[in-house]
Parts: structure tokens; sequence; C-alpha cells
């Protein structure tokens, strides 16, 4: 199973935003981060280690419309999906938080399972779209291409879609090993004749073309009866 996927829940209201973060961790399937301002929000998402799949922005927040937040981070180039939480739901007020970028508006009181289906489904989107970009050592990942951009060298890398998929999940793991027959079944599916050799072939292939050095391996390694991927491996 992949680890926890982050959101980011940016409300100044401190109640409604530690309930709603527990209990969008409650099953496992996401972990939750939170600010209760747009200056909080913006120094979480600019730390070096900012990992954050999805955010659910509040409008009315202290120190900025929440809307004219979401335009600023479209213009940094942030793409991931961003649902507007709001007690405003007239016709302007959708339109306005749609035109600033946002991906889905909700109006409050919402129920749970409503905003996870709409955050489960523009993560679908947004995880096949050419606008998915993940950074993993020097590479920029783009698995709807499946292609790694090294731009300190000018330099792509072309992958197979068993390779991309291999590292799409080894990524999604968030540096957790995956064991061999986990990882083999989402690649493969349960394909019985498809055995752990044939992973550790493309392992191999694929080690070949990120590592520098693949017979003293950094960002692809073997764990735990498994793999892992260390996406913040630096390369001298």
């Amino acid at each position: 199973m992949a680890s926890p996927r982050p959101i980011l829940i940016v409300d100044d209201d401190n109640a409604l935003r530690e309930t709603l973060a527990e209990q969008i961790a409650a099953d496992g399937e996401f972990s939750a981060d939170g600010a209760a301002s747009a200056g909080e929000a913006e120094a979480k998402l600019s730390s070096a280690d900012a990992r954050y799949d999805a955010i659910l922005l509040d409008i009315g927040l202290p120190d900025a419309d929440g809307r004219d937040l979401c335009a600023r981070l479209r213009r940094e180039g942030r793409r991931m999906p961003i649902i507007m939480l709001t007690g405003h739901d007239s016709e302007s007020d959708v339109v306005r938080g749609l035109d600033a970028g946002a991906n889905d508006y909700i109006a409050k009181p919402f129920r749970l399972p409503e905003l996870l289906a709409r955050v489960r489904a523009q993560l679908r989107v947004f995880d096949n779209s050419e606008d998915a970009v993940f950074t993993i050592g020097p590479y920029m990942f783009r698995p709807s291409a499946k292609l790694l951009l090294e731009p300190v060298r000018n330099r792509k890398v072309r992958l197979t879609d068993k390779e991309s998929s291999i590292l799409k999940f080894l990524y999604r793991a968030g540096g957790k090993p995956v064991p061999r027959q986990i990882l083999l079944n989402e690649v493969w599916g349960y394909n019985s004749a498809v055995t752990t050799h044939t992973l550790e072939t493309h392992i191999y292939r694929l080690r070949q073309k990120i590592e520098p050095d693949p017979t003293n391996t950094r960002l692809l390694l073997t764990e735990g009866g498994g793999y892992k991927l260390d996406p913040v491996a630096a390369f001298v």
C-alpha cells in the first residue's frame, strides 16, 4: 500500500482545521498538515522538503482572500489540485474561485465523504495530466510523458511504461520500502505469468538510466525484501 498522500489544509478556524485534519488522516489514505493564514501556507509550501499533493483552501483568511492566494500559487507554477472551502456558494463566488485557478469548490458545511471523493477525483485527473511533475533527486519526473528531465546537465531520460509506473509507485510510497510482490502486483497486475525476476530486470535497467553509478545506488535502493526511492538524494 502506498504511503498517505499529503494534503495542506489552509483555514483560520483552528477547531475546524484540526478536526478536518484528524478525519482526513483517519483511514491512512491521506495525511494532513495545516496553516492558519496565507502567509503560513506559503511558508510551508516554500520549505525545501515540502510535498503536498493537494490543497484545501478557505476563502476567508485573516491576511488574504483565498482566491488571491490560489491565483498567486498558480502564477508561481504550482499545479497540484486546489479545492476551495467556503460558506459563500453563490454562482459569482464559484466563478471567481474557479477563475482564480481552483479545481473545485465546496460549500461549508460539507460532508467528509463528499470532500474526500472530490479530492480523489482531482488527484486522479492530476496524476495523469501533463502538469504532474515530481522531483526525484536531480530529476523532474513527468509520468504522463514517461520522461525524466535533468536540468543541470540539460539531459532527458526516456522511460518505458513499466519503468515510469515503478518510479511513480515508489515515489508515492514516500521513501518507504515496497516489497517486491506488492510492486509487481501494482505495476503488472495479478498476472501469474510474471515473476519477481521480471521486476528485478526492470529495476536493473532503470538504475542504468538514472543512477550516476549503478553499482553504488543512491536513488533506487534495495531494502527490506523490496525497493525504495530516495527522492531527496543529492548528487555531487
